[in-house]
């Protein structure tokens, strides 16, 4: 019996385009991947950007409440009666405003801080970053006029009494007068930091 020789030139015929297939497969499954990897990593560097701005218009806010403290405490030294009624122009109001709320308020009649204010800020009311810092800084009395009842019937005031005249260290003896008190009233300091990429921070302080 004669062997019949076996046709080897049949199989890589049929067998042709099958790596080419194969390989279009994988390229479309490493694209997909790749871009998935893409997107996922221009997320992740969009969070961490809107953070650091964040953080930075947070961190300024400071700046805006330095600037309140050095108004009232220049305003309370020349002029104190300037703080016994509203300067509007200024950021200040001699009274608590129970309605002020910082999401609501029309910051545009803020105060904005401007290169008078502090060396870094701009001409345009911005520093080098791009934050625009405003702010309002209200007495923490219900009535304006003078502090004291006494003198001004009806007011109440959240005050800081300085109770370091009644020690007797190195004070006044036995039977002596008691010294006065003076009550000093607190004010509240509300910073706006509008920043890039629509970044707006609060900042709050009671301070007197």
């Amino acid at each position: 019996m004669k062997a019949r020789p076996l046709d080897l030139r049949s199989s890589p015929r049929r067998q042709r385009g099958v790596v080419l297939l194969i390989a279009l497969i994988m390229l479309v499954a490493m694209t997909l991947v790749g871009i998935s990897m893409l997107r996922s990593i221009g997320t992740g560097a969009g969070i961490a950007g809107n953070l650091a701005f964040k953080q930075n218009a947070t961190s300024v806010g400071d700046l805006g409440v330095e600037v309140a403290r050095a108004w009232m405490v220049n305003a309370g030294q020349n002029n104190p009666s300037v703080l016994e009624a509203d300067a509007v122009a200024t950021g200040y109001y001699s009274t608590l405003v129970d309605s002020f709320n910082p999401l609501t308020y029309d910051w545009s009649i803020s105060k904005k801080l401007l290169t008078a204010d502090a060396a870094f800020i701009l001409g345009t009311g911005k520093d080098d970053t791009g934050n625009e810092i405003r702010y309002v800084l209200h007495r923490l009395c219900a009535l304006p006029g003078a502090v004291s009842p006494i003198d001004n019937p009806g007011q109440k005031c959240a005050n800081y009494t300085d109770m370091a005249a009644t020690s007797s260290k190195g004070g006044t003896g036995y039977g002596g007068a008691l010294p006065s008190l003076a009550d000093q009233p607190y004010y509240r300091a509300t910073v706006r930091v509008a920043g890039p990429r629509n970044t707006t921070s609060y900042v709050q302080v009671i301070m007197y």
